[in-house]
Order: C-alpha cells, then structure tokens, then sequence
C-alpha cells in the first residue's frame, strides 16, 4: 500500500469501505430507504478516490451509483469531483474541520438527456464510529432542499 499523501491527511479519517443505511425524500418523488457502502481510498497521490452505490433496502436492487475525488488544497479547503451514470457530475468546494466535510456545487453539468439539478451540497462527517454523509439538491426547477442522509459504519 502506497503511503498516504501528505496533503491528504486531513482527510484521513474517511479512508476505508463504509456500510449502513440511509432515508431519502424529495417533493417530486415518494420517500425512500437505502443501503449503502462507500470507500474512500488512496495510491499515494494528492487525492482521495470517492466510491458509492446503494441498493434498495427491502429489495437489494441497485438504485444508485457515483464516484469522484476529493481533492485537498490546504488550508483547511477541499474539492469534490462526482460524476454519476444519471449523467450529472458536480464540481464542489468546501472545508474539512477535523472529520467534518462541508462542500457546496460551483458547478452542476448534465448531459442532454440527465434530469435538471442545479445546485448541491454534500456533508461528510464522523462522530466516533459512525461515517454520516447528507446531500441537498436544488432540482426539477426547485430550490436546494434536503435529499438524503445516511449512516455507515466502517467495514472491518
């Protein structure tokens, strides 16, 4: 294993494969339940790689998938990079304060055929044994509002 970035290690707290469960809810959708695993790994480089997929809770369908990078810029700032199968990917800036990651969009793009999403924000944080992570949207011609939030606890 390559030895961990020095510009990485604010972020080091992220590092493993994390499972748990999560609730969603949107205005345009019905509520929801999921499970998730995430990984965030690294190779040495001045970057975290950032994987996710959930499935559906009661059925173990696959619902959802994306992957990215964060990248730290010193000082306390980091970079998201996410790009997802739905053809949305998001640029996010933001802060990392001990093990928490606060990001805001600076960028939405989609393709042709993804559905409209104009602005996010996503939150990373670790209370004890317990990885959190939070996503607000501002989507189908609505204003940035809660999504989802989940709870995952590190993958021994």
């Amino acid at each position: 294993m390559a030895e961990l970035h020095p510009a990485c290690v604010p972020l080091a707290f992220l590092l493993g494969t994390w499972r748990g469960t999560g609730m969603g809810a949107y205005p345009t959708i019905e509520d929801f339940s999921y499970a998730e695993e995430v990984s965030f790994t690294h190779v040495g480089k001045p970057f975290v790689a950032y994987a996710q997929k959930t499935t559906d809770a009661g059925t173990g369908v696959p619902v959802h998938a994306e992957a990215g990078y964060l990248r730290p810029q010193g000082d306390g700032r980091v970079e998201l990079v996410v790009a997802q199968p739905s053809g949305i990917a998001e640029i996010l800036e933001g802060t990392v304060a001990g093990c928490d990651i606060q990001l805001a969009s600076t960028a939405v793009l989609g393709t042709p055929t993804a559905k409209p999403v104009t602005a996010t924000q996503r939150r990373f944080w670790v209370n004890g044994e317990v990885l959190f992570s939070s996503l607000a949207m501002a989507a189908m011609g609505l204003e940035l509002q809660h999504h989802v939030v989940s709870e995952m606890y590190r993958r021994a």
